[in-house]
């Protein structure tokens, strides 16, 4: 397994040793995990948007409908 370092401002340094049971590494390689996973995500959204052949004017009326939509479904419920 691969290792790194992290560098830290003190104030958070004390932070972290107020809670020596906590697992920080682990905690860091599940954010580092989770952030690579967005990332390629986020490109992969940004490969099928540019196929896209929706307009900004065609996505405007789409979110005017599902707003609508969803206003009145929460009033028939009494939430609005």
């Amino acid at each position: 397994m691969a290792s790194i370092t992290l560098a830290v401002d003190e104030g958070l340094k004390a932070g972290i040793d107020c809670f020596s049971w906590v697992n920080w590494s682990e905690i860091a390689a599940e954010t580092a995990a989770e952030a690579l996973t967005e990332k390629e995500a986020f490109e992969r959204f940004k490969e099928l948007a540019a196929k896209s052949k929706l307009t900004e004017k065609d996505a405007e009326t789409l979110a005017e409908k599902v707003k609508a939509t969803m206003h009145n479904r929460l009033k028939k419920e009494g939430l609005v």
